[in-house]
C-alpha cells in the first residue's frame, strides 16, 4: 500500500520549490510568457490553484462533485483552461500566491482525512487519496518546469521524480488510446537513472522492447515539456513508437514542445533561486487536463 504521508511530503517539497521560484518575483514578472502558448507564470500558478480547489471539492463534498462533472462536460475541452484563465486574470500576484498556499495546506489536511480504501470522484475514474496526491505531484512538477523555463532556471532533479516516472510508465496504454490506436499487448522494460544514481526499473526484464536513459528526461518527455529529439532516452523500435506519443496527463493529445526549442537556453532569470542551478546552457500545452487516474 502506498505511504500517503510520504507522498504528501514529496508534494509539499515540490510545491515549496516552485513557491521559491515565484515568491520573490515583481508583479510584472508574473506576466512573463511560459513555453505553454498563451500562458503566463500567473496562469501556471492559477491552474494549480484551480485544480487543488477541485480536489478539495472531491475530498470534502464527494456527493457534490457530480455537478462539477456536469459543468466540465458542458464546458468541453476548454473547461480547465478557462478556470485557470479566470483566476489568473482576476487575481493579483500577492493574492494568487496566498490562495495557492492556502489551498496546498487545505489539500493536505483533506486528503489525510480520507478514510483508507475510499475512492474520490474525479473527471476520469475515481481515485484513491494516494493516487490523487501522486497526480498533483506530477502536475506541480510539470507546471513548475514551465515556470523554470520562463525564468531561465534549471532545477536540480530530486528523488521524488519517481512519482512522475511511475505515472509516465503507467499511462503508456492511455497514450495509445488517446491517439485512437491499439496499445501493445506486451509490457515494455523501462530502466532509468535516478537523480541519486540509482536505477529505477519497470516491466519484465525479458521484455523485447525497452527504454533507457535518465529519469529527468523521461519525465520531461511524458509531461511533454521536451521534444523526444531533445532527450537522452534510448529505445527499441516498438518502445520508440510509444515515446513519440507519450502523455502522462489526461485530456486530448497535447502539442508538446518543438524540437530544439530549448537548445539555445532561455534568458537568464532576474534572480537565482535557492535550490536551483543557474544555467549557462540548458539541455536540449497550454494547461494540461487534470491528471489521468491510475491507482496505487
Amino acid at each position: 500500500m502506498a505511504d500517503l504521508e510520504a507522498i504528501l511530503d514529496d508534494l509539499d517539497a515540490e510545491s515549496a520549490e516552485l513557491d521559491e521560484l515565484v515568491a520573490g518575483l515583481p508583479d510584472a514578472d508574473w506576466q512573463r510568457p511560459t513555453p505553454a502558448e498563451g500562458w503566463t507564470i500567473a496562469h501556471q500558478i492559477a491552474h494549480l490553484t484551480w485544480t487543488d480547489d477541485k480536489v478539495l471539492l472531491a475530498a470534502r463534498e464527494p456527493d457534490e462533485f457530480g455537478a462539477e462533472l456536469t459543468r466540465a462536460l458542458d464546458g468541453g475541452e476548454g473547461y480547465v483552461d478557462a478556470g485557470a484563465r479566470e483566476i489568473a486574470e482576476t487575481t493579483g500576484p500577492p493574492e494568487l500566491l496566498r490562495r495557492w498556499r492556502a489551498g496546498r495546506t487545505a489539500l493536505r489536511e483533506a486528503l489525510t482525512a480520507v478514510p483508507a480504501g475510499q475512492k474520490l470522484p474525479w473527471y476520469g475514474p475515481p481515485m484513491s487519496a494516494a493516487s490523487m496526491v501522486t497526480a498533483r505531484m506530477m502536475e506541480t512538477w510539470a507546471h513548475g518546469q514551465d515556470v523554470a523555463d520562463a525564468l531561465g532556471v534549471v532545477r536540480t532533479p530530486a528523488p521524488r521524480l519517481w512519482h512522475v516516472v511511475r505515472i509516465g510508465v503507467r499511462t503508456r496504454d492511455f497514450a495509445y488510446l488517446v491517439h485512437d490506436r491499439t496499445p501493445p499487448d506486451t509490457e515494455f522494460r523501462v530502466e532509468l537513472t535516478a537523480p541519486d544514481g540509482d536505477v529505477w526499473t519497470f516491466g519484465p526484464d525479458e521484455a523485447a522492447d525497452r527504454v533507457t536513459g535518465t529519469a529527468l528526461d523521461f519525465c520531461l518527455l511524458v509531461t511533454q515539456r521536451r521534444h523526444r529529439d531533445d532527450t537522452d532516452l534510448r529505445a527499441t523500435p516498438g518502445a520508440e513508437d510509444w515515446l513519440r506519443i507519450a502523455q502522462a496527463f489526461a485530456g486530448p493529445p497535447g502539442d508538446g514542445r518543438a524540437a530544439g526549442q530549448f537548445t539555445a537556453g532561455p534568458s537568464p532569470a532576474p534572480t537565482p533561486a535557492a535550490g536551483v542551478q543557474q544555467p549557462t546552457r540548458q539541455r536540449p500545452s497550454a494547461g494540461q487536463q487534470p491528471s489521468a487516474g491510475h491507482e496505487e
